[in-house]
């Protein structure tokens, strides 16, 4: 007390008080929240020097240091945000901070922190090094395929073998943590090497782990005395075996991705084959089909063995004269049936070429398409059909109205990335419908394309491979084209894929009948589990509620084994999917995108499960517009009636923990934990819900790629293309030069050492960036505009490898940020009566998130870091 008075009476702390009071005055602060700071500034003087030099740096800088607490309105539990803070920062200060003075104060356990992060940092770059000289023989590329398929086997079959005794081997709980952590440590280490045998290791290690938590879970934790607990146990149970599944199959099928190159064609080209490429179409706007027409005739083949084909189910007569102005080939049938698959088929009958490549209308092909795929018919006599990824220019409802557009990973880049790669190691290559190239004798030997299913492409490749036909997959995009406009859209095309593959399933099980191979079973077999993820789904979104509301015990063991098998499973289990998924998919957004279908898919594949001629076929428009933000009630109601009930667990949860008994807090705890998860997911499916804008009808593809300018006095400017539509371009200009809007110009685009001129006119000028709209252009301009833009070779090469490598601990942080906006939407738009429902829960979860630590802004000066960080190691 004695030290609180001496200095409030000096002039420091009491010119400070007196500052610090004029403050909270000045920013209107309420006299309550004045007092609040003054009473904790007091209190801090009774402890620490705050006139001291190296305090009064962390002042200054405090809204920097402490971004969750505001100093113009204190809170009476700011103090322990500030210690949380604090302990934060100086564990943080040695990884992200440099300096002498920091590095002089470093503890003992931060420098060796900082040591080992250092060493698992370049651990990758010795082990390359050392590996480096013998890389061909590290990755087995040598070996043929077949070869590489049995070591691969018998690798995971020794691995399998011995991990069974560590599976089914009792342990006491100390034995398992001892037994658990050796497993991280070595997880956390391998996981830094190069290669695919460390991911091998760890696929290993997950499903030790994960075999190990399902074998507990089938022997331990069913309370076979008390039937309400064993129904909503074996329920769970029910989910996790299905999830179980799932991942043990997902391993294999894309432990070795095989990553095909492309196979040059014969240099004679009177052998190369009569291509008949397909653009079936029903109510797609002409404008949508003509970007695919201009770029297949602009695509490298003979002319005399390229027949280009509209498959018009819609029989419009403006499709037929655009088809005789640019000279291709018209089809219209008088009847429907079947849909895109009898359109096709249809078509069988006219064209008589030796391959048929397919195209969705939407789907622009690339110059070089059929030069890059048709070479590995040659090379394999017995490949029927060779697909390549499915590629999208436009951003999907989610990266739309998430803002996540060429920031994350998207839903079909885990496909088209790497399964359909592992598929191809086990020649299990699905066809996709689109974006493919098929050999015709295969073809008509099956029938033409499959019409028992809504999913026409998929069993169209399962007859093949029953024929003994292989197939190849080349992860080159070939082709580009336009994702689903609204997240209705999207759901509607996702049920057909669903009730498609569950009808499969049924009617032509891949892992009974002739023909195919085991792993093609395998593969064939886990697509189709995959869309019966609905149901699961939903029981983890309840799970943790049998407890809360209903007093089961649905895993029927103590808390302290719980966690001893549980977390291990799910840490394992995120660990490797991240390094071996890790640039195609992101860690935790795979809850978002199930959660957002689980509803929705869940009916339909029942209903195909007991009778797969039920449903029919939905053509996913493509092209719309969205001219206003509005949430979608309709397909967010599923997802409101979750929170709610959630939140009722909540509640009752918080009443259980105050009165209910003391031996079941803990239970309490981890349930409440479980329900806040899950409220966290479906808050991000609130916020996919949320339809953003999108008021252009052409959308923009952004590019660097150098062009020039012509004006009507004969001056040429240099110029780079920012980004470009189907009729316009974003252009950056050289050097200051003056245009005015609607003036005439020319734009000159180079593709290999041809040149060509495009007429246009300007109708936006902003300094050096320039919009134009192209403008009277002939047919053969627009062919070649396209050719110069949408389909170059290299147009879309890059973008699948442009995202960055998953960081499992960012990705959480994004899901929970995601989670939290979704509520704040639905504090926004929801009627007013349920808003003070919604702005209720998110001031409460602002509040808890007010307490969870921060990192603070990157500061590039050195002096700045050298002050803050020895203020935060030397504060006493």
């Amino acid at each position: 007390m004695s030290r609180l008075l001496s200095c409030v009476l000096t002039t420091p702390a009491a010119g400070a008080l007196s500052a610090q009071y004029r403050h909270y005055r000045a920013h209107r602060t309420s006299p309550f929240s004045a007092v609040i700071g003054c009473f904790w500034l007091s209190l801090a003087w009774c402890f620490f020097p705050l006139e001291n030099a190296n305090w009064q740096r962390v002042r200054s800088n405090f809204r920097r240091w402490f971004p969750q607490v505001n100093p113009d309105k204190p809170g009476p539990l700011d103090v322990i945000r500030i210690l949380i803070q604090g302990c934060w920062l100086v564990v943080l200060v040695p990884g992200h901070l440099s300096g002498k003075s920091v590095q002089k104060y470093l503890s003992r356990a931060a420098a060796w922190r900082k040591d080992y992060h250092d060493w698992l940092t370049a651990l990758p770059d010795r082990v390359k090094a050392r590996t480096e000289s013998q890389s061909q023989r590290h990755e087995l590329r040598h070996i043929s395929p077949r070869i590489r398929r049995i070591a691969l086997g018998v690798v995971v079959l020794f691995s399998l073998t011995l991990s069974i005794v560590c599976i089914t081997q009792p342990f006491t709980p100390l034995a398992q943590f001892v037994f658990l952590l050796l497993l991280w440590g070595i997880a956390l280490v391998v996981r830094r090497i190069p290669g695919r045998f460390p991911s091998l290791m760890l696929i290993v290690l997950s499903l030790t782990v994960s075999c190990r938590y399902i074998w507990w879970r089938y022997t331990s934790t069913l309370n076979w005395n008390d039937p309400l607990s064993l129904m909503f146990g074996l329920i769970l149970l029910f989910a996790e075996t299905y999830a179980w599944l799932v991942l043990v199959m997902g391993y294999f099928q894309i432990a070795w991705p095989l990553n095909r190159h492309p196979v040059p064609l014969p240099k004679d080209e009177s052998q190369w084959p009569v291509v008949d490429i397909f653009v079936p179409t029903y109510n797609e706007d002409l404008s949508v089909v003509e970007g695919t027409i201009y770029a297949s005739l602009g695509i490298d083949w003979p002319k005399d063995k390229l027949n280009i084909w509209i498959l018009d189910d819609g029989g419009r007569e403006s499709f037929r004269a655009f088809a005789q102005k640019v000279g291709v080939r018209y089809i219209a049938r008088t009847s429907h049936e079947h849909a895109k698959a009898g359109n096709i088929n249809n078509a069988l009958k006219y064209a008589k070429g030796d391959f048929v490549a397919i195209f969705d209308c939407d789907h622009v092909p690339t110059r070089s398409f059929l030069q890059l795929t048709v070479g590995w018919f040659f090379k394999d006599k017995k490949l029927a059909m060779m697909q390549t990824p499915h590629h999208f220019f436009s951003p999907d409802p989610f990266e739309r109205n998430l803002g996540r557009f060429r920031k994350t990973p998207n839903e079909g880049t885990l496909f088209y990335g790497l399964v359909q790669d592992g598929n191809d190691m086990w020649d299990a290559t699905f066809f996709c419908g689109s974006c493919a190239v098929i050999r015709r004798g295969p073809l008509d030997e099956i029938g033409g394309i499959a019409v028992e299913t809504v999913t026409e492409d998929a069993h169209t490749s399962l007859r093949l491979h029953r024929q003994g036909y292989t197939s190849a997959y080349m992860r080159i995009p070939q082709a580009a084209g336009l994702a689903t406009e609204s997240l209705s859209a999207h759901i509607g095309q996702r049920i057909r894929w669903a009730r498609g593959m569950i009808q499969i399933f049924r009617m032509d099980n891949p892992l009974f009948g002739k023909g195919l191979k085991l792993a093609q079973r395998l593969c064939y077999a886990n697509a189709m589990l995959h869309f019966l993820s609905g149901i699961p789904r939903l029981i983890f979104l309840t799970a943790p509620l049998a407890f809360l509301l209903f007093h089961a015990y649905i895993i029927f063991a103590p808390a302290l084994m719980i966690a001893l098998f549980v977390l291990p499973h799910m840490v394992h289990a995120s660990l490797t999917n991240s390094r071996i998924q890790g640039k195609y998919r992101h860690s935790f957004w795979s809850e978002i995108y199930e959660t957002v279908l689980a509803w929705y898919i869940a009916p339909p594949t029942v209903v195909a499960l007991i009778n797969p001629h039920k449903g029919k076929f939905n053509v996913t428009a493509k092209g719309g517009l969205v001219e206003e933000e509005y949430v979608d009630w309709v397909i967010t109601r599923p997802y409101l009636w979750l929170v709610m009930v959630n939140l009722l667990g909540v509640a009752v949860g918080i009443w259980r923990m105050f009165y209910g008994p003391e031996h079941e807090v803990l239970t309490v705890v981890v349930s409440l934990a479980w329900v806040f998860y899950n409220l966290i997911i479906l808050g991000g499916a609130v916020a996919v819900s949320v339809e953003s804008k999108q008021v252009r009808r052409a959308h923009r593809v952004e590019i660097a790629m150098p062009a020039a300018i012509a004006r009507d006095d004969g001056h040429l400017f240099a110029c780079t293309v920012r980004d470009y539509s189907g009729g316009g371009l974003g252009i950056h200009l050289q050097g200051t030069v003056a245009f005015l809007n609607d003036q005439k110009v020319n734009l000159l685009l180079n593709r290999g050492d041809q040149e060509f001129f495009f007429p246009a006119r300007v109708v936006r000028v902003n300094g050096q960036e320039l919009g134009i709209q192209l403008s009277g252009l002939t047919t053969q301009q627009h062919i070649d505009f396209i050719q110069c833009t949408f389909a170059r070779a290299d147009t879309w090469a890059l973008w699948q490898d442009s995202f960055p490598q998953d960081k499992p601990m960012e990705s959480l942080l994004d899901i929970l940020k995601l989670g939290f906006r979704g509520y704040r939407h639905l504090a926004e738009f929801t009627p007013s009566g349920m808003k003070v429902v919604f702005r209720s829960v998110t001031t409460l979860v602002d509040w808890i998130v007010s307490f969870i630590p921060r990192r603070p802004d990157a500061v590039n000066e050195d002096a700045r870091q050298d002050s803050a960080g020895s203020t935060m190691m030397t504060m006493r």
